[in-house]
């Protein structure tokens, strides 16, 4: 059975208040109008997610937020802290524990472990996964076979992605 993981970087942050702590910065104006137009061009592609898990920081849980209302999304978003700055290692560790019944499933994370992650998954090479950058991957592997090069990259989108190059 194929399996869709659905990795999406956090929209951007606001860092107008320096005195708070990294972990509960809040999204920017600008986050505020990627992450809804990144999760309509998700939707748009007609993936019924089953699942939905996102870091615990405030940056990730808004974004989560926002894709789980625009993707309408019933189910409860599973929050990790864990999942807060988190390795290529430790994100790959929650997704070979995910449960088989689960077939697409959205995690919400960070740089550089998002990034680092997507590479090692597909074998291809991105340089940095910007803010509300979104990948889909494909595996014909249950979720504990999910390793090193056993993904395809279905599609990569982002906020700044020409629109030209999406109908292509």
């Amino acid at each position: 059975m194929m399996k869709n993981l659905i990795l999406l970087r956090h929209a951007k942050s606001s860092w107008k208040d320096d005195k708070l702590d990294d972990f509960d910065r809040p999204l920017s104006n600008r986050g505020k109008e990627d992450a809804p137009k990144i999760a309509k061009r998700l939707k748009q592609r007609e993936i019924q997610i089953d699942l939905i898990i996102s870091s615990s920081a405030r940056r990730t849980t808004d974004t989560a937020n926002i894709f789980a209302g625009i993707l309408n999304y019933k189910s409860e978003i599973i929050f990790d802290n864990k999942l807060y700055a988190a390795s290529e290692s430790h994100i790959l560790s929650v997704i070979n524990r995910l449960e088989n019944n689960f077939e697409k499933v959205l995690l919400v994370c960070h740089n550089p472990g998002i990034t680092n992650l997507v590479n090692y998954l597909s074998g291809s090479f991105m340089e940095n996964i910007p803010t509300s950058g979104i990948v889909g991957l494909l595996s014909e592997r249950i979720w504990k076979e999910v390793d090193e090069k056993s993904c395809t990259c279905l599609f990569y989108d982002y906020p700044k992605k020409n629109k030209r190059e999406l109908l292509d």
